[in-house]
Parts: C-alpha cells; structure tokens; sequence
C-alpha cells in the first residue's frame, strides 16, 4: 500500500549537499516526491511510495548523510497524491 511522508529535517542541513543526497537515495529506492530548503534553515521532503522504503529513506537521509548534520526530524504520514511521477529538487 502507498502512502505519503511529509518530512522535516532539523540541523546542519542547508548547504551541504542534502537536497541532492536526499533525492538520489529516495530515487535508489523508488520513491517519488520532492526536497526543498525552507526559510528557517531546515529541509522539506515528500516521500511517496511503499512505508517501508519510506522508512528506509528517513533513517538514512538521519544517520547517514555524508556531510549534514541532522538534529532533529519531525514526520507526519498522509493519503497519497495522484500526480506525483518522479522525485524533485525544489528551489
């Protein structure tokens, strides 16, 4: 079953490669959405697909960034969406 994660993340976040990071793992694991910096410094990511590879991907963009920092991270999970096709660097 599908299902859909809005994600923030909390810390040393902006400014060093975590956008990129972030999409290249999410699309490793097939998961469709998008990422984008946020005015406070902190980062947004959708993730759509299967819970697991969801999960998958929250706990390696926390621990295993190569060079970010993450402090904290809030989820909340949500219906899916229809048009979501690929997986998105926002700027």
């Amino acid at each position: 079953m599908e299902v859909r994660a809005v994600v923030i993340f909390r810390g040393r976040v902006q400014g060093v490669y975590f956008r990129a990071n972030c999409a290249e793992k999410a699309e490793a694991l097939g998961l469709r959405g998008s990422v984008q910096n946020r005015g406070d410094g902190s980062v947004e990511a959708v993730f759509q697909g299967d819970r697991p590879g969801i999960e998958a991907c929250i706990e390696w963009n926390k621990t295993s960034q190569p060079y970010a920092s993450v402090e904290t991270v809030e989820v909340s999970w949500h219906e899916p969406q229809r048009d979501l096709r690929s997986f998105r660097i926002l700027h």
